[in-house]
């Protein structure tokens, strides 16, 4: 399984937002610091405020910031509200696969599916930004790691 380019930076941009909660950041701030182009975190942005994980403020003191419901999700509720309800492989696509009607692997590679979330759920978003990472992430944006 692999998790699209947006699930992996939406993930950044909370990791990065928890290494310097409860300071607020910016999405242009977010961008140069991951080395990706603004318009794409943006859009990330966008979806983690309408999710409840992200809130944006503007005009002075602004920025962006984790919600309650930001810090307390788990990793794997994220990753699954942020992929979406699928199928690893597409049985029933444009030209269907001749084997779906007596197939096993397609709910073999759901049960796997299920294993990588549930092996994400205990983690937090807490757990994530601990050392080494947190001091990292706060490299980053230029502030002296504490501790």
């Amino acid at each position: 399984m692999r998790l699209t380019k947006a699930t992996d930076l939406a993930l950044r941009v909370v990791m990065s937002l928890a290494a310097t909660d409860p300071e607020p950041s910016t999405a242009r701030r977010i961008a140069d610091e991951m080395r990706v182009p603004y318009n794409h975190l943006a859009k990330v942005v966008a979806r983690l405020q309408r999710m409840g994980i992200v809130e944006t403020r503007r005009g002075r003191g602004g920025g962006l910031c984790l919600t309650d419901a930001g810090r307390d999700v788990s990793i794997g509720r994220l990753v699954r509200d942020l992929e979406g309800v699928g199928d690893v492989v597409d049985c029933e696509g444009d030209v269907p696969c001749p084997l779906r009607q007596a197939c096993r692997l397609r709910s073999a590679l759901r049960r796997a599916q299920e294993a990588f979330y549930a092996s994400l759920d205990a983690v937090t978003l807490a757990d994530l930004v601990t050392a080494p990472t947190g001091p990292v992430l706060l490299g980053l944006v230029g502030r002296p790691p504490s501790g």
